[in-house]
Order: C-alpha cells, then sequence, then structure tokens
C-alpha cells in the first residue's frame, strides 16, 4: 500500500507495543521510499527497536517534532535491517537526502562519539485507518 499522506511530512509517531500489551509513540525522522516503504533508523539496542523485534505490528501516523499526532493513524509492519543488509544504505541515502544537513552532523557525532550500531525500521502500511 502506498503512503502519500507521508510525502509531505517531516515526522511521524511510531507506536509499538511492550510485551505488557502497553503502546509507546515515538516521534522518528523518516524517508519514504518510491516503492510506499518507510524507512526510519536507530540504534540497534533501543527499545523501539527491541519492542519491534518481539511484535512487529506497529502503527504509524504524521506528527509533529514533539509527537502530536497531526494525521491518522496506519496499521504497518515493520522489519529491522541490520547495517550489513544492502538495503540499510539505500534508506539511509534517502534519510541523508531528506534531513540534510542534520542528518550528516548526527551521523558525525555518533562515529567520533557513540560508535552504537545502528539499525534501519523498514514499515509497509497494511491496512487503512486504525483506531
Amino acid at each position: 500500500m502506498q503512503a502519500p499522506q507521508f510525502a509531505t511530512e517531516k515526522y511521524l509517531s511510531l507506536e509499538s507495543v511492550r510485551r505488557n500489551g502497553q503502546a509507546v509513540r515515538t516521534p522518528v525522522w523518516f524517508a519514504l521510499a518510491p516503492s510506499g516503504r518507510l524507512y526510519a533508523y536507530a540504534t540497534a539496542d533501543s527499545f523501539k527497536v527491541k519492542r519491534i523485534r518481539a511484535n512487529s505490528a506497529v502503527r504509524i501516523a504524521p506528527c509533529d517534532m514533539r509527537g502530536g499526532v497531526t494525521g491518522a493513524w496506519l496499521a504497518a509492519q515493520a522489519t529491522i535491517i541490520p547495517a550489513e543488509r544492502p538495503d540499510f544504505a539505500t534508506a539511509m541515502q534517502l534519510l541523508d537526502r531528506k534531513y540534510f544537513p542534520w542528518k550528516q552532523i548526527l551521523g558525525l557525532a555518533n562515529r567520533l562519539f557513540a560508535r552504537k550500531p545502528r539499525a534501519m525500521i523498514e514499515m509497509q502500511i497494511t491496512e487503512g485507518h486504525s483506531p
């Protein structure tokens, strides 16, 4: 399913679910690929990545930089892509272009100081509006 409602947005709220069933919403930078898939990245040991590994069903919605939802929620399937896969680099290029120069500055800081492994979150919309 395509995601035209995200074409002009800067942030999306990614809602993943804890093991106890509690939903957690996180505003993230994202890029929309021509295929309609959405990509966001995080450190591989982040809680959102751990939650998605445990339960790949997520919800997404456009939001402002503080996480205030500005559009309808959509159900999606999330997949974690490790840095070794070729599609990781492609998704990173989409993010680099969209968030230039801020993404490059944060990437440099990560390489210089944090050096934490990263993971890409690929999201594919599975259905329309979600409650």
